[in-house]
Formats: C-alpha cells, structure tokens, sequence
C-alpha cells in the first residue's frame, strides 16, 4: 500500500468519523481527511492482502461520492486541487503491460477477444464517479479548476481512453465530454489532441482501444458546430476523419465514425462531393464486410446530398459501384439491388448484361438527384 508521497503504514489507515456526525464548520476538514484517505492505492492483484483497508477506502470513496453530489456551496480552492490529486494518484497509474502485438488484425477477431478487466476496478469506478459528479457540480468553478484540469491532465486522460478496460473507457468518454463542454478554454486543445491520437492510429500503429468512444466524444461535437463550418473544422474532416476508413479493425469504430461524416454533411452539403471522394479513395478492395460498412456508409451520405454536389462525383462513383455488381460476394451484390430495385429477385433479372444494371443504378440515383 503506498501513498502518493511514499509508504504510509497501516497504522494510520482507519475508519474516520460520516458526514452526518460532524458539525457543518468541520465537515471540509473531514473531507480533506477522507480525500488523503482514498488517495493510498493498494495492490488488487493479491486478493487476500489488505482486505480490511480496501472496504474502508471503499466505503470513504461512497461518502465522498454523496459528499460532492450534495454539495451547496463553491469548492474552495484546496478543495479542488486535493480532488484533483486523489482521482490523479488512483487513474493516473501504470497499467499491467498486455501481449498487443498480435491483435488487431481483423475487426471482427478483436471483437470477439474478451476485453482486459482492471482488477482494481471495484476503487476505481468510485474513484471515477468522484471526478464525474466534481466536473458537473455547478459547485465547480470553472475559472479556478481550469488551474488544476489544465491541459497536462486532459492528456493524461486521452492516454487513459486506451484503456483495455470497457468499463473505463466510458466514464472516460463521458467526463472527457463533460469537460469539454465546462471549460471552454481546452476545446480547441481537445480536439487537435484527439486529431492526434488519430493520426497516430491511421498512419502509424493501427492499435488503439478507445477509437469508437472518441468518435462518439465527436458526434456530440460536431453536432454542436456553428454555421458556416470553420475551415478548422472542415480540414478535420478530410486529414483524420476520411482516413479513419483505412485500418483493417474499421468494424470496431464504423458506426459513430458513420455518424461523425455524416453530420458533416448535413451541415453542409458542399462537403458530400469531398466525403463520397473519400470514401472512393479508401474503398476496400478484398475485404466484403468492410465494403459492406462502405455501402451502408455511402448511403446515408446520399440520403443528404444535394443535386450539384452528387453531379460532381457521379462518374467515379458509378464505377465503383459497377464493380460492387460484379463482387463475388453476395452480400455486396444483394445490398445494391435491394437497394436499386427493393423488393424484386436478383434471381429475375440474373441474365441481363451489366450495361443494363449499370443503367438502371444511374436511372434510380439521378431520379433522386
């Protein structure tokens, strides 16, 4: 068991006085006691060692979390950087290394890999409960914490959204949106570090756990932007969102990246002719799934595109889609013609020459167009 400055001994590790029991002038002392409590970490991977000091923790952790939901008055200045130093000692430590060089391969495979629980998670949920109701108390002031959440510790937390743990990347994901949301000093730092996460996954590794729970941070983003779209953003789209459609593991981060593209265009429909292009660029040439994933995606960009930008990319996206007609693989075949001609038999028409295929997609889309 260590403490943040060093070995602390048992001796000191004791149940202190509840909330309830204590007079209002002494109730944030006690809270200062109960955060340099919770900030001893203990070792979860012997069971049996130290039993008796984790409930305690454990417990002080629940009082701490109704301690701060309750809260009716501003968190002093102490406060919140002893808050800040007990949830940074308990998130911010080192991971137990995991054998990651052989997976992410296929998407599908590491979907059904069963995901690395934290042992320690029993501490750290209560742990990122704290953090999560201080970040939305109205009784955080935003000018005084910004002191203390500064840039430094969001990109601690951006690390932590690697996190082999589920259960952690999605209090991760809704304290990261929190913040952003809170202090809009770090927006713009928020979004250019998770453009660089990005960039790091596309064009480097291809390795990351917390993809999908990014993306989802940026659909609420996105869905937010003002019109007209700053270039800022726009360029976002092209430099690190079009090319998330590389990696080989998309499967693990299609829909809200879907979602994200998608929102672009609704919010300005001169960007479909750059999205459907990119799109192209990317479009998987042995992987059926992931052509797949692509049709699906590249239907609900056509659902919000407008005439003059589809004219733009109709030639090289009809190439494309002649030769998803001629796939030998039936699900890429099937989605268009469902697609095309609803619920007529493929089995129907399974004599005509592709010519006539071909012109019967045109027909459809420009009907609609």
């Amino acid at each position: 068991m260590k403490h943040q400055n060093g070995n602390l001994g048992l001796y000191s590790y004791e149940v202190l006085p509840g909330f309830k029991d204590v007079p209002n002038s002494q109730k944030e002392s006690l809270f200062f006691r109960k955060l340099k409590l919770c900030s001893i970490v203990f070792d979860f991977t012997d069971p049996v060692k130290h039993v008796k000091e984790k409930e305690i923790k454990r417990q002080t952790l629940l009082e701490l979390v109704d301690y701060v939901t309750s809260a009716n008055g501003k968190f002093s200045e102490a406060v919140v950087q002893e808050v800040v130093k007990m949830v940074s000692v308990n998130m911010f430590r080192t991971p137990s290394p995991q054998p990651r060089e052989n997976k992410v391969v296929d998407g599908v495979d590491l979907e059904e890999e069963e995901p690395t629980m934290d042992l320690a998670w029993p501490h750290l949920q209560i742990v990122y409960e704290v953090f999560l109701r201080f970040v939305a108390s109205s009784e955080t002031d935003v000018k005084l914490t910004k002191k203390y959440i500064d840039q430094a510790f969001v990109l601690k937390l951006l690390d932590l959204i690697d996190s082999e743990d589920p259960r952690e990347r999605e209090y991760l994901k809704t304290i990261l949106h929190r913040i952003y949301g809170k202090f809009m000093v770090h927006r713009p730092f928020i979004r250019k570090s998770i453009n660089n996460v990005f960039y790091q996954f596309v064009f480097e590794t291809e390795k990351h756990n917390g993809i999908a729970e990014l993306l989802e941070i940026l659909g609420s983003i996105i869905n937010g932007f003002a019109l007209p779209l700053k270039e800022e953003h726009k360029m976002f789209l092209v430099r690190a969102l079009i090319p998330l459609h590389k990696p080989r593991c998309l499967a693990m981060y299609h829909q809200p990246l879907s979602y994200c593209i998608t929102q672009f265009v609704e919010k300005d429909c001169k960007l479909a002719d750059v999205v459907i292009r990119g799109l192209l660029k990317y479009w998987p040439v042995t992987n059926s799934s992931k052509e797949v994933m692509f049709l699906n995606e590249l239907e609900e960009v056509l659902e919000a595109t407008q005439s003059q930008e589809f004219q733009r990319c109709m030639v090289p996206l009809f190439h494309q889609i002649a030769r998803c007609l001629s796939s030998s693989h039936f699900q890429v075949t099937e989605f268009f013609w469902f697609w095309i001609v609803g619920d007529v038999p493929m089995s129907d028409v399974a004599n005509q020459e592709s010519f006539s295929l071909n012109c019967l997609i045109s027909f459809k889309l420009l009907v609609k167009f």
